[in-house]
């Protein structure tokens, strides 16, 4: 797959994507949202990031996870914990 961007992803909002290396956990992915950041010349993609909720009552550590959807396909994902709600944990990506 080429470079991933925000396109990629922004109509995946409420999809499921599973964890493949951790028995297919289900993350399923609740924000997409675009980075102010300025643009600085040979950028190949705009900067943005990603929010993940996992149901599970464990909370999974910081790291590469590799993760499969239908439309996209399997992709490593750098996900960080970064808040929980009464649904479960929530997990963020950031590309820059």
């Amino acid at each position: 797959m080429d470079i991933l961007t925000l396109e990629h992803f922004a109509a995946r909002v409420n999809e499921t994507f599973y964890s493949v290396g951790d028995g297919n956990a289900p993350f399923v992915l609740v924000e997409v949202k675009p980075l102010a950041a300025p643009t600085l010349a040979g950028m190949l993609r705009a900067p943005f990031s990603l929010l993940f909720r996992n149901g599970s009552p464990i909370l999974f550590t910081q790291k590469i996870f590799q993760m499969k959807h239908e439309a996209i396909g399997e992709v490593g994902i750098f996900l960080v914990p970064v808040a929980r709600d009464q649904e479960g944990f929530l997990y963020q990506a950031v590309f820059n």
